[in-house]
């Protein structure tokens, strides 16, 4: 008999013992507490890039107060998350026996993944291990690409240099982009989409958006080749381009004379020699400058060089011009207009040339006079008492 009631007291300790190993171990119960998690949305379908947003209870089963800290586990490498409750995010719930408490997870799919399922554990840690699913039903990526089909243009100093750009989005949701320039200081970038001047786009999944770019240089930039880096980019990414601008100089010139006079005496038929001061005021080479000049009615002008072959930036050149006046002339002002041109650029200089009588004209026309005063006089003298 006690054989017997050992062996049944040893059993029913055995099976006592089990039970609880079972209990702590499935988590299931805890010393009549149970806490459990809910949510409707066990498995779903989502494109690469969604924002995911689960809405969880956690239920305390038990008959008295419980809590327990919430956990993520397996969630694939790159996904982010987050859990907040009441406007705070959370590592830990206390619920009151047989109510219920609400929490939320925000969960972010990569927009660079594979399709196919991923699956992932939400915890109430020493409770309950609820299994979640995402089905991701296309391939994603996380690239933009801004590309330009001519990146190299070439001008003057005074060219506005306009590049068409475009920007494409290759991931599956609409992206916003800044638009940044790291142009040397003094020169001008602009972004232009749908002809307005903009600093941000928005582009949709899977589309181009064109971005026209005009780079303009400083008034005094030198002859050269120069890079302007421009971008696109958000928090997630960032795209570089690089554009070219060929610089070749502005082209300018100024004609005046050494000392800035602007007139002279000559006489009719006779000539006057004048020195003219040519001036390279651009940035680049003048080549084949050539002279001419606008004269009055049969006057002329002859130049010591009619073409000058080259004058380099900054570089001045003096030219001897000899003004020729009309023996017809009577005296008065004349303009000689005298233009310096190339197929870049031209200058123009207006003369006043004062034609003055001859000295020989001159005596003789006082002769003549001298000689009418003193015929008159004769004549008063001798008729005038009658």
């Amino acid at each position: 008999m006690k054989r017997f009631l050992l062996l049944r007291c040893t059993r029913v300790h055995f099976l006592f013992i089990a039970f609880v190993g079972i209990i702590i171990s499935t988590g299931s119960v805890t010393f009549g507490q149970q806490l459990s998690l809910y949510t409707p949305y066990t498995h779903i379908k989502v494109p690469p890039g969604e924002s995911i947003k689960y809405d969880f209870q956690l239920i305390n089963n038990g008959a008295s107060q419980g809590s327990c800290p919430i956990k993520i586990s397996g969630l694939p490498e790159g996904w982010d998350y987050t859990l907040s409750a009441g406007g705070w995010a959370v590592q830990e719930l206390s619920v009151l026996p047989k109510e219920k408490e609400k929490f939320t997870l925000n969960l972010q799919v990569p927009l660079e993944i594979k399709k196919g399922k991923y699956r992932f554990n939400v915890q109430a840690a020493g409770y309950h291990s609820l299994p979640l699913t995402v089905a991701v039903d296309e391939e994603g990526t996380f690239k933009t690409e801004f590309t330009t089909k001519q990146a190299n243009l070439e001008g003057h100093t005074d060219t506005d240099f306009t590049f068409t750009t475009q920007l494409k989005n290759l991931t599956a949701e609409a992206q916003s982009y800044s638009l940044r320039n790291k142009a040397p200081r003094g020169w001008s970038v602009i972004f232009k989409a749908n002809y307005k001047q903009v600093s941000a786009v928005s582009t949709e999944p899977n589309s181009t958006t064109d971005i026209s770019v005009t780079v303009k240089p400083p008034s005094d930039i030198a002859a050269g080749t120069y890079t302007i880096p421009v971008s696109v980019g958000n928090a997630q990414m960032n795209e570089d381009l690089d554009l070219e601008v060929a610089i070749s100089g502005s082209y300018d010139m100024e004609l005046s004379t050494p000392s800035g006079i602007l007139n002279t005496r000559i006489t009719a038929g006779g000539d006057q020699e004048m020195e003219l001061l040519l001036k390279n005021t651009g940035t680049a080479n003048l080549e084949n400058i050539k002279l001419n000049a606008q004269t009055p009615l049969d006057w002329k002008v002859d130049f010591a060089e009619e073409e000058i072959l080259q004058l380099p930036p900054g570089e001045s050149k003096k030219v001897k011009a000899i003004i020729k006046a009309s023996s017809k002339s009577i005296p008065g002002d004349y303009i000689v207009n005298i233009n310096a041109k190339t197929p870049e650029a031209d200058s123009k200089v207006s003369l006043r040339a004062q034609v003055k009588t001859p000295l020989l004209s001159g005596w003789l026309g006082m002769g003549l006079i001298i000689s009418i005063l003193t015929g008159m006089g004769y004549l008063f003298k001798k008729y005038g008492r009658r």
